[in-house]
């Protein structure tokens, strides 16, 4: 059924990983020479695979899922192991740019050039972007993997145990011969159910070119043979003698084997019954996605001033359906020389601005001090002036009498009380004589 497209190289398998710096497939640290476990040997000898046989691998961002799929005896593959995935960047939906923190999705090929077996993040493998469609799409960034150390930014992030399996099998395959494997990446299963939940997503045209690739290994369970031409993907067809795939030009013509498009179209014909349906069910709602170029120029400026060492949200800013933008209102940023230097700027200019917020806050006291000082004294000048008035008022003023006419019976009480009066006078200053006498 496949023979036309194997000798035409569309048995091309391939496993995710990442690494940063080429290195010889014999040049392995001792955590990259582990074997793979005997447990995980043994279902392979079961499903009719040998240690050395390729690989290929598929990861789901959604479900959270790396798959690892071999080569059996009779040419199809078979899944041998799952992981889940420690961590992965970004939302659902492609990567467009340098910085977007955005972990890719499409189809990407890893050779023994691409593993790093001295990776910072224990071991890694390079997926392999940008690819020909991203270039064709104007997509950049570098250093894409998958690695250990459970840590991403961009990447996809596996436990340091998962990437020493994981990077056995790719390992094993290129000392079994295989010169090349493929690493299929998804936003999620792309199963009728996930299509239609999906179906009003921006990046839901270039998911459904995804797809095309997703159904082919699916009926074949052989990865496909991926080409690029008018900047889309291609899967699994053959260009006509002396024609090639031109990522950016035009189509050549092309032919497929019959009993590939027989069994393609019957599972389409399954596929659109069910998404049919699907569109009627009650699903989960979808997750965050990226909105398109967009969004991820937003990202990638953060990204930027982050690494510059500025002061950012914590995490990226997101664009919403109406075109504002949310950020998170808790601030930090990278700890790196960078950022250091800038913090140590930032607290060196708050240093300053608080020291001259402190001497004016201080310049103001005393003026506030002195002005009140005057305002005390001129109200004290004011007082002792009134009180000097009140004074001089009093003293000038005439000293009222009135004369009132005793009545006649009261002349000889009068004249009594006059007397008594005059008499104890005289008894008191004859006391004081006796008194200054001895007497």
């Amino acid at each position: 059924m496949f023979a036309k497209l194997a000798r035409t190289g569309v048995l091309i398998a391939s496993i995710a990983i990442a690494g940063c710096n080429d290195s010889s497939m014999k040049d392995f640290a001792p955590e990259a020479n582990k074997p793979l476990p005997d447990k995980i040997l043994a279902d392979m000898k079961a499903k009719g695979m040998v240690r050395t046989s390729s690989v290929m691998a598929r990861i789901f961002k959604e479900e959270g899922k790396l798959e690892i799929w071999k080569a059996k005896t009779n040419g199809r593959y078979d899944m041998v192991a799952s992981y889940d995935i420690c961590k992965w960047s970004g939302k659902l939906g492609p990567k467009y740019t340098e910085g977007d923190r955005q972990a890719p999705e499409g189809f990407y090929t890893v050779r023994p050039s691409q593993m790093n077996p001295r990776s910072s993040y224990h071991l890694s493998f390079n997926i392999g972007f940008p690819n020909a469609y991203d270039r064709a799409n104007g997509r950049t960034g570098q250093n894409l993997m998958v690695h250990g150390a459970c840590s991403s930014s961009g990447c996809y992030s596996m436990t340091d145990a998962q990437i020493e399996q994981i990077y056995a099998f790719g390992r094993d395959a290129f000392q079994g011969g295989q010169t090349e494997f493929q690493i299929q990446a998804f936003p999620f299963r792309m199963t009728a159910a996930n299509m239609a939940r999906y179906r009003n997503d921006p990046n839901y045209e270039f998911w459904k070119m995804l797809k095309v690739g997703y159904d082919n290994f699916e009926v074949t369970k052989v990865p496909p043979k991926v080409d690029v031409c008018e900047k889309r993907y291609v899967f699994n067809q053959v260009a006509a003698d002396g024609q090639t795939f031109n990522p950016t030009g035009p189509c050549p013509a092309t032919t497929q084997p019959d009993s590939l498009k027989s069994a393609y179209n019957a599972y389409q014909t399954t596929y659109d019954a069910a998404f049919n349906s699907a569109l009627k069910a009650s699903v989960p709602p979808p997750k965050p996605t990226i909105a398109g170029v967009k969004e991820a120029s937003i990202v990638s400026d953060w990204s930027k001033r982050r690494a510059r060492g500025e002061r950012v949200p914590i995490d990226p800013p997101s664009l919403n359906s109406d075109g504002t933008v949310t950020e998170t209102a808790r601030m930090g940023r990278i700890d790196s020389p960078a950022g250091r230097k800038m913090a140590a700027l930032d607290a060196e200019k708050a240093a300053k601005q608080k020291a001259e917020e402190q001497r004016l806050a201080a310049i103001e006291a005393a003026k506030q001090a002195k002005e009140a000082a005057k305002a005390q004294a001129l109200a004290e000048k004011e007082a002792a002036k009134q009180a000097k008035i009140a004074a001089k008022a009093a003293k000038e003023a005439p000293v009222a009498t009135a004369t009132i006419a005793a009545p006649p019976e009261a002349a000889p009480q009068a004249e009594t009380q006059a007397a008594s009066a005059d008499e104890n006078r005289v008894t008191k200053l004859k006391n004081k004589i006796l008194g200054m006498f001895g007497g």
